[in-house]
């Protein structure tokens, strides 16, 4: 069962801002627990697969260096979320949902220890919504 992503939309003025990266309550829950443990400066980085397949990974400073080739797709539970340049690119047709899974993924990953991990879904576009983004500042 997936619970229900949280808050989909921000609303500025008369244009609403459409977030590229959500999560659900259970991914924020988690993100907060972390947060406590390791610091408000955790982050994720969604890695592109082969060794650990395309799955988020969530770090701490200094576990993973972030260059200039990596773009913020947006923030999750204050934690900043990256990609590199090139699956940004593949990933601008869609909207990342940061959910939790059951069962550990032998990853060096802040959530591994606890005997789940984090997995990105996705949801494409609609019509409406990518009129919206053009509007909106490209990922940096």
């Amino acid at each position: 069962m997936h619970e229900r992503p949280s808050g989909r939309f921000f609303h500025r003025e008369a244009q609403a801002m459409i977030e590229r990266v959500i999560a659900t309550d259970a991914a924020l829950a988690l993100v907060a627990q972390l947060q406590a443990r390791h610091g408000a400066d955790i982050f994720f980085y969604q890695a592109g697969g082969c060794c650990e397949g395309s799955h988020p990974m969530c770090c701490a400073p200094g576990d993973l260096t972030l260059n200039a080739g990596d773009v913020q797709l947006g923030r999750v539970g204050g934690a900043s979320f990256h990609v590199s340049r090139s699956q940004c690119e593949y990933l601008l047709g869609m909207q990342l949902t940061l959910d939790v899974r059951a069962g550990s993924q032998g990853s060096y990953s802040l959530e591994d220890p606890e005997g789940v991990h984090f997995v990105s879904l996705t949801r494409l576009w609609t019509d409406e919504e990518w009129q919206t983004l053009a509007a909106q500042p490209a990922p940096r």
